[in-house]
């Protein structure tokens, strides 16, 4: 588990969790105590043993993809949260989803302000979330490259939100992914720009890496 905490905002990032070692995130405000739980990973109940007497009033979901999903129902169940993501993503998990969000809209934690990006390519739903120099990324951007696509166009597609809405915030956001150690956006830059400057081929998705392809 780690803490980042800087005025209101507490910070805590929990992980690995199950067997994709995911990475689960509480955005608190430390005044109140409100807190939006990010992913439900295997053993995403943790989270509730991290909230430092607060209560979580959102659970908000990256993307659609299961190992995100697994603990959905019992933190429902224990907190009595509202669940939100994205409308491209509701579906297989439409009777858990109590709202969608959209790109972006800002999620009030209590006086905190979050906000939604939306980065579709790793699935068409992918969001990320920013709260002050925090960037949640999900599936999406990780330190060393982009999430894992299973089509060319997805890849571009990805490649394309990455560009366009994250590497344009500020050089020292932290990245914090959904499987993994953390980044900065400086750091993604410059592993950018040297899968940029070769050629690839047209097929490229899958597993891809900024340095090694």
């Amino acid at each position: 588990m780690e803490t980042h905490e800087e005025g209101r905002l507490r910070l805590v990032k929990l992980g690995p969790l199950g067997p994709f070692a995911n990475n689960s995130y509480l955005v608190q405000d430390r005044e109140l105590g409100d807190a939006l739980l990010v992913d439900a990973p295997q053993d995403g109940e943790q989270a509730l043993d991290a909230l430092a007497g607060g209560r979580v009033t959102q659970i908000a979901v990256t993307h659609r993809h299961p190992d995100h999903w697994v603990s959905i129902d019992a933190l429902r169940s224990a907190t009595g949260a509202s669940v939100a993501c994205h409308e491209a993503d509701r579906e297989p998990y439409a009777g858990k989803v109590d709202r969608t969000v959209a790109d972006g809209e800002e999620l009030a934690v209590g006086e905190l302000r979050v906000r939604v990006i939306h980065t579709p390519g790793h699935t068409p739903g992918s969001v990320c979330f920013l709260v002050g120099n925090h960037l949640i990324s999900g599936d999406t951007l990780f330190p060393g490259g982009p999430g894992r696509t299973n089509k060319p166009a997805d890849l571009q597609e990805e490649i394309r939100s990455i560009i366009d809405r994250l590497l344009v915030l500020p050089d020292d956001t932290l990245v914090h992914p959904g499987h993994g150690d953390d980044g900065t956006i400086s750091q993604s830059k410059r592993e950018y720009a040297a899968f940029a400057s070769r050629e690839h081929p047209a097929g490229l998705c899958g597993d891809v890496t900024w340095e090694g392809n």
